[in-house]
């Protein structure tokens, strides 16, 4: 058994299958969800698990070398749009519709409990060599 990093087991599998420029959304609870991408949603209450908590979960066991959100959550979500900021200096904007279009070539989608808006960032994966 585990004893640190991601516990849950649909997710930690997940991420030992990713590879260099896979792409991994982690989305709010608003975001759709295209078809294709392997999911695994760990929302369980509105809030629960945070975006925050999502991303700095993930962050901790990937290595990103990009990532893209909608610009749109610089004026409906600056809290997100800060922790974007702090966790991701190299941070894209599109438009929301294009991180949508986007979105459907990502690899993983993990879905948080997040209900603010635009909560929702797509990392691009990179290499630890």
């Amino acid at each position: 058994m585990k004893k640190s990093g991601i516990l849950n087991r649909h997710l930690s599998g997940a991420l030992a299958e990713l590879g260099h420029g896979d792409g991994v959304l982690v989305c709010d609870v608003g975001m759709p969800i295209p078809d294709g991408p392997r999911v695994v949603d760990l929302a369980f209450r509105a809030g629960t698990p945070s975006f925050a908590e999502v991303l700095d979960g993930l962050l901790a066991e990937l290595v990103v070398e990009g990532a893209t959100a909608a610009y749109e959550v610089r004026e409906a979500n600056p809290a997100a749009a800060r922790l974007l900021d702090e966790r991701l200096p190299d941070l894209a904007l599109v438009p929301h519709d294009e991180l949508k279009a986007l979105s459907a070539g990502a690899r993983l989608v993990v879905r948080s409990g997040e209900a603010r808006p635009y909560a929702n960032v797509l990392l691009r994966c990179g290499v630890f060599f």
